[in-house]
């Protein structure tokens, strides 16, 4: 049975960070890999973040774990790309 209180947080991480008292932006950040470790391999990162931030920022707009999700979601391009490497003949 999942934890948290949203699909895209099962085990709560996100979701009990925001309920730490005094919780310092580095706490936040190493929750927040934990959690980014525990996504499917075919998930969206990006968007995944996007939601959770737009989930929870609106009651937490300063809480330190908004800002690590607004600085992942400022610092990742809007897609993926992949680049070819030219082979040499």
């Amino acid at each position: 049975m999942p934890k948290g209180d949203h699909p895209l947080d099962p085990r709560g991480l996100i979701m009990e960070a925001y309920r730490i008292e005094g919780i310092t932006p580095q706490d936040c950040r190493t929750i927040f890999f934990d959690w980014a470790m525990g996504l499917d391999a075919d998930q969206d990162s990006r968007s995944a973040v996007l939601v959770l931030r737009d989930h929870y920022g609106p009651k937490n707009p300063d809480h330190p774990m908004t800002r690590v999700l607004e600085e992942d979601t400022a610092s990742k391009p809007a897609s993926r790309r992949t680049r070819r490497r030219r082979t040499q003949r």
